[in-house]
């Protein structure tokens, strides 16, 4: 699976807080690094939490997570969360307040339900053209299972899988109990191998 990158060393997860701390002091430079090391991840977070039909937002929710991001250094507290997981939060905010100012019912499944270890894969430059078209669309079969999932399920699979947090922080994020986030990713899990095995059959 191709992950964007979050899963952090100790080490990073203390240059990240270095680098905010300078940015509130002043360093013109500290900003920049830790946006050109998250902003990837952030971007992809918000656009497949939006799913499809409101991808058109995810531009301005990124813009507004690193506004608040840049405003609120003060906000951040190294023991008690990485910044990895502090800009999810405030990217997960971010989105669900659009949602609430679009009036969507944001609706949990009473089954919260992805993938083992497969998603967004890269064609490999050895295959031949068919598979490389084969790939691309096996990549976006999985995207789409991905934006089918309930919102509270994606959001979780989607830190879990891309973003690489665990799941501790997952539930820290979401203000639920750490059983409840593994029976959401458990739940997305099954969604999505049902989903994707379905897809499958259709299309022999």
């Amino acid at each position: 699976m191709q992950r964007l990158g979050l899963a952090l060393m100790e080490d990073d997860a203390v240059e990240d807080a270095d680098l905010l701390r300078a940015h509130g002091a002043g360093d013109p430079h500290a900003f920049a690094r830790l946006y050109d090391r998250y902003e990837r991840a952030c971007f992809q977070f918000i656009r497949r939490l939006l799913g499809a039909a409101h991808g058109d937002a995810a531009e301005d929710l990124h813009q507004e997570t690193w506004i608040a991001v840049s405003r609120n250094v003060a906000g951040f507290d190294p023991a008690k969360a990485s910044f990895a997981a502090w800009l999810f939060t405030i990217a997960r905010h971010k989105t669900f307040d659009h949602f609430r100012r679009q009036k969507i019912a944001v609706l949990s499944s009473a089954t919260d339900s992805a993938l083992g270890e497969t998603a967004m894969m890269v064609p490999d430059p050895g295959q031949t053209p068919l598979e490389q078209v084969q790939s691309r669309e096996r990549a976006e079969e999985i995207v789409a299972a991905v934006e089918a999932l309930p919102l509270e399920q994606r959001g979780v699979f989607v830190m879990f899988a891309q973003g690489g947090l665990s799941l501790e922080e997952i539930a820290q994020i979401t203000g639920v109990a750490l059983e409840t986030a593994k029976s959401r990713l458990r739940y997305a899990r099954a969604k999505l191998r049902q989903s994707l095995a379905g897809e499958r059959s259709a299309h022999v």
